[in-house]
C-alpha cells in the first residue's frame, strides 16, 4: 500500500451540508489552512454520531487553531440534512458535511469500501499547501478521539513552524521536543 503522506490532495468538487444550507465545496476550498477530512462509513448508525459529536464539541478549539474540520461519507446532502434535523448530536454540528455518493473522495483518499459503497474511518489531516501530513485508517468498530486529533495537528502544526525540530511520543503543546542530530543518536 502506497503512503499518502506529503501526496498532494486531488483535485474534487462535491456537494455539502453546511449551516443549514446545501453548497459545493472543492479542494480549493482547502488552499491556504490548515483542514481535517474524517470519513465515517454512513449517517443514521451508531459509532458514527459518537465522533461527529466529538468533533463538534471540538470545533471551535480546531478554528482557533486555523484549521477548518469536514466529515465525509457517502451519504447525499440530502441525507445529511435530514439526520441533522433528526438527531440532537449532529444539530451540534457547525462544521461542513460532505457528501461523496459517488465515492470520489473516499477512493482518492483510499478508505472506500468497494462491496458496501461506504468508507472506513479515515482521518487526513491537510496542510495549507495541500500536502497530507496525517492519514490514518480504523476499522469501522473503532471510534476516533477527537483531543487525541487535535494532539497530532497542535505538533503537526509546531514542526511546520519549526522544521529542524520534532515532536516525540506523547507530546503535547509546550513540551519539550527534540533537535535531531548525531548527537542524539543512542542518548534517548
Amino acid at each position: 500500500m502506497q503512503t499518502l503522506i506529503n501526496s498532494k490532495i486531488q483535485e474534487f468538487s462535491v456537494q455539502a451540508y453546511h449551516n443549514d444550507d446545501f453548497k459545493t465545496v472543492t479542494n480549493k476550498d482547502l488552499e491556504g489552512k490548515w483542514s481535517i477530512l474524517f470519513f465515517y462509513p454512513a449517517d443514521f448508525t451508531f459509532v458514527c454520531p459518537t465522533e461527529l459529536g466529538d468533533m463538534a464539541d471540538k470545533y471551535a478549539e480546531f478554528q482557533k487553531m486555523g484549521v477548518e474540520v469536514y466529515s465525509v461519507s457517502t451519504d447525499t446532502h440530502f441525507t445529511h440534512k435530514a439526520w441533522h434535523d433528526t438527531s440532537d448530536t449532529i444539530k451540534k454540528i457547525n462544521y461542513p458535511m460532505l457528501a461523496d455518493p459517488t465515492g470520489l473522495l473516499t477512493r482518492a483518499f483510499g478508505v472506500h469500501i468497494e462491496e458496501e459503497g461506504l468508507a472506513y474511518r479515515g482521518t487526513f489531516l491537510i496542510n495549507p499547501a495541500g500536502e497530507i501530513k496525517l492519514a490514518e485508517v480504523n476499522d469501522n468498530g473503532i471510534g476516533r478521539n477527537a483531543d487525541e486529533l487535535m494532539r497530532k495537528v497542535q505538533a503537526a502544526q509546531f514542526i511546520a513552524e519549526h522544521p529542524d525540530e520534532v515532536c516525540p511520543a506523547k507530546w503535547k503543546q509546550g513540551g519539550e521536543t527534540l533537535k535531531p542530530g548525531l548527537d542524539l543518536v543512542g542518548k534517548i
